[in-house]
């Protein structure tokens, strides 16, 4: 009899060691974000709301989309320290290097904790908790795409990308459950406690790519570039390749969908549920959405991606998300617009973001990192930045729920040009590996 997990389990002995070790690290990654996430939220609104001060003259939830517009700010200064770090350091030392920066910058907010900090503090503790996860997660996959060769990535992406679809729930719940036992200067010691402990997994796992090396990195899908301006290095690589300008396209398109589909999704429950239910609604969808996102890469991501091909396993997410949209906007009810959230969360924390990275696999060493750094950690906050702009936009323009429907067909139209992107790089992958084709 068959092994049903074998399409998720299908690893060799010899990768065993490298795989549980990658998955510890993005495991405790995604996990420290999601202790951060809600510490440095319930700090920024509690300052504005316990202070009564304003940000010319904003309140707190205004306040925070301008400093969602900060982080794109932010990194963009990342982007160009990371861009100068890849060029001697690759795999763990880069890892090393950002792990002990964010245990100083974690240990530095200690002696601010249980005082009135300030403006700068909160919104430093703000802008650090989204360059943790823009530094962490580049740094990651980066690691990742330069140790696994495109042939093996469809194996070994599920199970590895799984830790932190693992980590996200974990992280969460934890913090859920002790909050009200920890202060935030215990929650502090935690995450630089975990971020020791990650580089230490990545220490193990470089070691042991060190000894086996994947092959040498391909050439560059595109003209290649002379290093220069830092800044600029990873853009000119990105717009001399047709691969990773549809790799652009399809994270840039991602973000602005994601964004109008939240948005529907908040509306939404904000038509149809009571003030005093709000609470166990977001909670059940939340739940629903992390369960539905475990339950998919546990058991279709590596299985379609080995059977069908990166390809097919790129364009589930656009589709799923298309046949959403187009059910709310014939029917804007409460739970269709409820599985706009589980649509987009769930499939994108796994079998998505599985086969988007997997995209970098057969790219030059130059484009694993600079490209990647210069589409993780600009376009993608450029993306949101713009997405904020357009919610609040939508905010004034739409008065009543009643017009929130139509947003559908905007997202519909996005998501049309998301699935031409995405069908161009499974195929310019297929072409690039040689050994993509469906089994």
């Amino acid at each position: 009899m068959a092994n049903p997990l074998k399409g998720f389990l299908d690893v060799k002995r010899r990768e065993l060691p490298f795989v549980a070790l990658m998955f510890l690290y993005f495991f405790l990654v995604i996990t420290v974000f999601w202790i951060l996430k809600p510490l440095k939220k319930a700090a920024f609104i509690g300052f504005y709301k316990g202070t009564g001060a304003t940000f010319f003259g904003m309140g707190g939830p205004e306040a925070e989309q301008i400093a969602k517009v900060g982080n794109m700010v932010v990194a963009f200064v990342a982007m160009i320290v990371f861009t100068l770090l890849s060029r001697k350091l690759h795999r763990q030392r880069l890892t090393l290097v950002f792990a002990g920066f964010s245990v100083a910058v974690l240990l530095g907010y200690l002696p601010f904790v249980g005082g009135e900090p300030g403006a700068p503090i909160v919104w430093s503790f703000y802008l650090f908790g989204d360059l943790f996860n823009t530094l962490m997660v580049a740094t990651f996959f980066a690691f990742l795409n330069d140790s696994v060769a495109p042939a093996d990535a469809k194996r070994l992406y599920g199970p590895i990308v799984l830790g932190g679809v693992a980590g996200g729930a974990f992280g969460s719940l934890v913090v859920n459950r002790l909050t009200d036992r920890l202060d935030l200067s215990h929650w502090l010691l935690i995450a630089s406690g975990l971020v020791i402990v990650i580089a230490g997994l990545a220490w193990a796992a470089g070691r042991i790519v060190d000894r086996n090396p994947p092959p040498a990195p391909e050439k560059p899908t595109g003209e290649p570039v002379v290093p220069g301006n830092a800044a600029l290095e990873g853009a000119r690589l990105v717009f001399r390749s047709r691969y990773l300008l549809a790799i652009v396209t399809i994270v840039g398109l991602y973000e602005i969908i994601s964004t109008i589909l939240d948005y529907q999704f908040t509306s939404t429950v904000d038509h149809f549920v009571s003030k005093d239910n709000l609470d166990n609604h977001f909670s059940t969808v939340f739940l629903l959405t992390n369960t539905f996102a475990l339950g998919v890469q546990l058991f279709l991501t590596s299985a379609i991606m080995t059977r069908f091909g990166v390809r097919v396993a790129l364009l589930i997410t656009p589709m799923v998300i298309l046949g959403n949209s187009v059910a709310f906007l014939a029917l804007p009810v409460l739970w269709v617009g409820s599985l706009l959230n589980t649509s987009d969360n769930g499939l994108n924390y796994s079998m998505n973001q599985s086969a988007k990275e997997s995209l970098y696999t057969p790219t030059s060493r130059d484009e694993k990192y600079k490209a990647k750094a210069f589409i993780d950690m600009f376009v993608q906050r450029a993306a949101k930045a713009i997405a904020v702009g357009v919610n609040l936009l939508l905010a004034a323009w739409f008065g009543g729920f009643e017009a929130v429907r139509w947003l559908s067909i905007v997202a519909i139209g996005l998501v049309a040009i998301w699935i031409l992107a995405a069908s161009y790089a499974g195929r310019r992958f297929r072409e690039l590996t040689g050994a993509d084709a469906p089994k």
